[in-house]
């Protein structure tokens, strides 16, 4: 999925699904996973936003209609009721440097939720233990964010991560590496305590 009248045909058709396969095919942070729990509109919607940025296109008249999407879609807690999905709405809205009240209490929510260790839920529930691939995808997409980094234990995530490296399914390790370079780190160079 490379053309903006692409994003736009698929989007305006509602064949949301088929959006998201297309746009997760191309990525760095692609895997099946994904795929299945992100092929509905809101993050459809996101993916679409960020492509659309990437091709240096943030103000193209389709830009408007999925941001409305996303910000008609926040809940009222700040998330968009997935930790996943609330990190991709969250990458989507600040691209092209956007900010506000949106953004602010969409990482509101993620802090929130980040456990005491470091690494996030795989549910929106506190209590629940930490999930590996969810922790790693949140900190793809927002790690290079200086806003999300202030306002969550970012080191703790990393060294939590870090540690629990060796018990990684193949997709998280995937997902963790890829997440680890744009942290600016190197999984290996990790100082483990």
């Amino acid at each position: 999925m490379q053309t903006i009248r692409q994003i736009d045909r698929f989007w305006n058709a509602r064949q949301y699904d088929r959006l998201a396969r297309e746009l997760l095919n191309a990525r760095l942070e692609f895997s099946p996973r994904l795929v299945a729990e992100l092929a509905h509109p809101v993050p459809a919607a996101a993916m679409a936003l960020i492509r659309l940025d990437e091709l240096n296109q943030g103000f193209h008249p389709l830009t408007q209609k999925l941001i409305r999407t996303l910000i008609a879609a926040q809940e009222a807690d700040g998330g968009w009721g997935d930790l996943m999905v609330s990190a991709l709405c969250l990458r989507a809205l600040m691209c092209n440097r956007g900010q506000g009240p949106a953004i602010d209490r969409g990482i509101a929510y993620l802090a929130a939720l980040q456990k005491d260790q470091g690494a996030w839920p795989a549910v929106p529930i506190r209590r629940t233990t930490e999930d590996a691939f969810v922790s790693a995808f949140i900190l793809f997409q927002l790690a290079d964010q200086p806003d999300f980094r202030a306002a969550v234990r970012f080191d703790d995530a990393i060294q939590w991560l870090a540690q629990n490296e060796p018990t990684f399914d193949p997709e998280t390790h995937r997902l963790w590496h890829r997440a680890s370079l744009r942290c600016r780190l190197r999984p290996m160079a990790l100082a483990i305590n």
